[in-house]
């Protein structure tokens, strides 16, 4: 192992041990009690088995087969979770084949943040995630299963799904995702188009001409944003089957992985050989895997938020530093759009997950000796790529080399010597910034601050023609006790255009961007956000604002005494209502800091403010 990985993994082991201690003791004890069917009594039962087909019935009646929640994000409207609308049967039926019965225990929401950016829905976006754990904890509060399934893809629904499968952390859970659409419009193209009609040089047809196209059949957006950031954690944490991530839905491939699944579960349940809890698979080493994972792919800084949340629910405390340490000694190996020009479908051809995972092994930047749902060889298994043999699955050998070393290198070779994720710290706070896609006479930028209370305010400047100069635009007031801390990406295009025009553009935020964010230097997630009375609420327009990525820096740049004595702004009225927003006001009054998670349980004190 890297010392720099164990010294990690220690360091967070040490700091976790009493709450990973209780969050141990607590599923043993409801491992012990064993399956719990038997103990319903006979109303619960018969309610629980009234609805199932005569051979399930008999089945679940009997109290002698294991049985299977199917706990999914299905809807139709959004592309990445209209193929999970398949799964339920073939799940049924292979689970009956393996001699159990599964039943669909309940669906979670699941918005979609394309549809929601730069709307007022968008303010639900990050607290959904939360929304899901709690729904996934009701569809399992039934106590009738023995394993679970969570079917789900996207940005909020996996990270919520998997906190509330850890709730209930002495069942077994195989993580199933639907896979990315095909290839459709290079990512590249439609960007371009994007920042054309941000100038007015294409018309509003031109513009959904060129995101139809890119967005064009069921599946996942084939960008490397913080869905398909979160289908490599799931691999590299080991809850998904080896090679599941990226294989394109409505395909014989995908179905087998979906019925190899369920039968996977099913050994893996309670009383069974291998018995493999879910609260044991997420371990100090596992969240360090999936950090590391997500450093040598430039994923999503969307799970700089989400992974300490994950790692909370599992009585492990993870923190920006520990990011930060791991991503000086990860190497950045693969290139996917936005740091790249590839889609997940090229990383995939490449070698995709397997010659990662098999590159990082390898260089001892992964822990192998963890316990996953494909056995006792632990993350080893996942060396392997799966394709399509007589009666099912099978996995081989991935090739020896990348197919495409502009895509995906080895660690011999990577595209930088260190990870694609930065922490930066100083007057203004701790942010953290996406480097993966920035060209690197672009990661330090001194200037003026522009600041704005809200992105609206900001693109009525652009629209007048008012930011052509070299800026620092400043948007406050968007952290989650603020106003749910949306996502900031409809800025993209506009920040772009800036830059192109030469100017030195940088953007400073309590909010956050889009894990397809990236090529205008971001300082993101900022804590204390400033409605907790962070430091943000003081930076006036003109205030030099110095962000330097390489040195790990963000400073506003005032003379102390009077930096000191400055009164913060004052939060604008963001109004809280509408499209639901009222529902979520004890969200907002609860929610953890950014690097806590932007949690809302408060199980244990940690809420920042009492936000509106």
């Amino acid at each position: 192992m890297h010392p720099v990985l164990a010294e990690v993994c220690e360091r967070i082991r040490e700091r976790s041990r009493e709450r990973r201690r209780d969050y141990l003791a607590g599923i043993d004890a409801a491992g012990r009690e064993g399956p719990v069917r038997a103990g319903l009594s006979c109303t619960n039962l018969a309610h629980a088995f009234a609805a199932a087909g005569d051979s399930d019935k008999a089945a679940l009646r009997g109290l002698q087969r294991p049985n299977v929640a199917i706990v999914s994000a299905y809807n139709d409207m959004l592309s990445a979770h209209q193929p999970l609308g398949d799964f339920p049967p073939l799940i049924r039926q292979a689970a009956r084949d393996a001699g159990a019965t599964a039943q669909f225990a309940g669906g979670v929401p699941a918005m979609c943040d394309g549809i929601t950016q730069g709307q007022p829905g968008m303010e639900l976006s990050l607290f959904s995630r939360d929304t899901i754990a709690m729904a996934t904890a009701i569809a399992l509060s039934h106590n009738a299963f023995d394993a679970g399934l969570c079917l789900g893809v996207c940005d909020k629904i996996v990270p919520g799904l998997l906190i509330g499968a850890l709730h209930f952390g002495h069942l077994p859970f195989v993580f199933v995702p639907a896979g990315p659409m095909p290839s459709g419009l290079p990512n590249a193209e439609k960007s371009r188009i994007r920042q054309l009609y941000a100038e007015g040089r294409v018309d509003r047809a031109a513009l959904l001409e060129a995101e139809s196209q890119s967005y064009h059949a069921p599946g996942t957006c084939t960008f490397y944003g913080t869905a398909n950031s979160n289908q490599l954690l799931m691999e590299v944490m080991g809850l998904h089957l080896p090679g599941a991530a990226f294989v394109n839905p409505g395909t014989p491939l995908r179905d087998a992985l979906t019925i190899a699944a369920t039968r996977r579960v099913v050994e893996l349940r309670h009383g069974g050989e291998e018995y493999t809890p879910v609260g044991r698979v997420v371990c100090e080493e596992a969240i360090v895997n999936a950090v590391v994972g997500l450093l040598a792919t430039g994923g999503s800084t969307n799970h700089t938020i989400h992974l300490p949340a994950i790692a909370r629910a599992a009585g492990i405390e993870l923190t920006w530093d520990d990011f930060a340490e791991l991503s000086r000694v990860v190497p950045l190996l693969a290139r996917i759009y936005p740091s790249g020009k590839a889609d997940v479908n090229h990383f995939h051809a490449a070698g995709g997950m397997a010659y990662l995972i098999d590159q990082l092994l390898d260089a001892g930047l992964l822990f192998p000796d963890v316990m996953t749902v494909a056995g006792s060889e632990g993350l080893s298994h996942y060396r392997r790529e799966p394709y399509l043999a007589e009666g099912g699955v099978a996995w081989r050998e991935p090739a020896a080399e990348s197919l495409d070393s502009s895509v995906l290198r080895g660690c011999d070779a990577p595209f930088d010597r260190e990870g694609g994720l930065r922490l930066l710290t100083g007057n203004l706070g701790r942010a953290v910034i996406k480097v993966s896609a920035v060209e690197r006479e672009r990661w330090c930028v001194e200037a003026p601050a522009r600041v704005f209370e809200s992105q609206e305010a900001l693109l009525e400047a652009f629209s007048r023609d008012e930011l052509n100069e070299d800026m620092v635009a400043v948007v406050r007031f968007q952290g989650p006790g603020a106003n749910g801390m949306p996502e900031l990406h409809k800025l993209t295009p506009q920040l772009g255009v800036l830059q192109d025009r030469g100017y030195r553009v940088a953007l400073v935020t309590d909010g956050r961007m889009s894990g397809a964010s990236g090529r205008v230097p971001a300082a993101i997630h900022l804590t204390p956000e400033s409605t907790a009375g962070g430091a943000l609420a003081r930076v006036r327009d003109g205030d030099r604002i110095r962000l330097d990525a390489g040195a790990g820096t963000l400073e506003a740049l005032v003379d102390a005494d009077e930096w000191a004595a400055r009164a913060p702004a004052v939060a604008p009225d963001a109004g809280g209502r509408g499209m639901g927003r009222e529902l979520f006001q004890l969200f907002r009054a609860n929610a953890t800091p950014a690097e806590a998670g932007a949690r809302v349980f408060g199980l244990d004190g940690t809420a920042q403010h009492g936000g509106g």
